[in-house]
């Protein structure tokens, strides 16, 4: 498996620089549009606290600050996940005509969500700058929690993608599903401290890297390290199980794609 991926790395970087230009080809905003959406989001939730619309109660980090934080590691999860779910239904002429590690499709698709991460980091610096945030030097631990993240989206990407391949309605349900999660996980709020709530910040393995974005940011200390380290080992063995069944169910993929 892991062979499959280093032999046909040339094949991922064709394919993710045909899907990078097929995305802007035509875009008269072209990397704009990964700025927009964290930006009227950030604005939106600003709105409504300095308004006094909702309280989300106070934030170590500048408000705005703190929601771009939060948005930069969520987009980074959602978008890899949307994007790794649609792979092999994206490419399923190709799929037909041609024999190759389907795995390469995937992490193809995981590399416009890295792309996007990127540029909304630029932002993020920006704003760091314009609200006065001190810089910690913790604030460079922070791509270490990328690592273990992508590990946990990429092994529910394997599983969702070969569902989504069998029953395409897979792909929408997820985006109304990820729409909800991102609500019941602090990106715009900080981590809860009363039940039920709480419970739920911890079976949330996506929260943990966001808490622990917002912590290393604004603190230099991790707060829940033992749930940053369950939902990692959690992310490990999602990823070795998601691409076993995604190796296994390729006969079935290859029929219904």
């Amino acid at each position: 498996m892991i062979g499959d991926v280093i032999s046909s790395r040339e094949l991922i970087w064709r394919l993710f620089v045909r899907d990078f230009a097929a995305k802007y080809e035509q875009s008269a905003l072209g990397y704009l549009w990964a700025l927009g959406p964290p930006l009227v989001t950030v604005a939106i939730f600003t709105f409504l606290t300095r308004n006094r619309v909702i309280s989300v109660g106070e934030t170590a980090l500048p408000y705005p600050a703190f929601v771009l934080l939060g948005l930069t590691v969520w987009g980074l999860f959602s978008g890899s996940l949307m994007s790794i779910t649609s792979s092999l239904t994206g490419a399923a002429n190709v799929i037909k005509k041609m024999n190759f590690p389907r795995e390469a499709l995937v992490f193809a698709a995981l590399g416009q969500a890295l792309v996007d991460t990127l540029i909304r980091t630029v932002l993020l610096a920006l704003f760091f700058v314009w609200y006065g945030v001190p810089v910690r030097w913790t604030i460079a631990l922070i791509p270490l929690l990328f690592a273990p993240m992508l590990m946990l989206t990429i092994g529910a990407g394997f599983l969702l993608s070969t569902l989504n391949a069998i029953i395409r309605d897979v792909s929408s349900a997820l985006g109304l599903a990820l729409q909800f999660a991102m609500f019941l996980t602090p990106v715009v709020y900080p981590a809860p401290k009363e039940w039920p709530f709480i419970l739920i910040n911890y079976v949330n393995p996506v929260s943990a890297f966001v808490v622990a974005a917002h912590d290393l940011a604004s603190k230099g200390a991790l707060t829940m390290p033992a749930t940053l380290i369950s939902s990692s080992l959690f992310g490990l063995l999602l990823f070795l199980l998601g691409w076993r069944v995604f190796r296994l169910a390729q006969p079935i993929v290859g029929e219904r794609v």
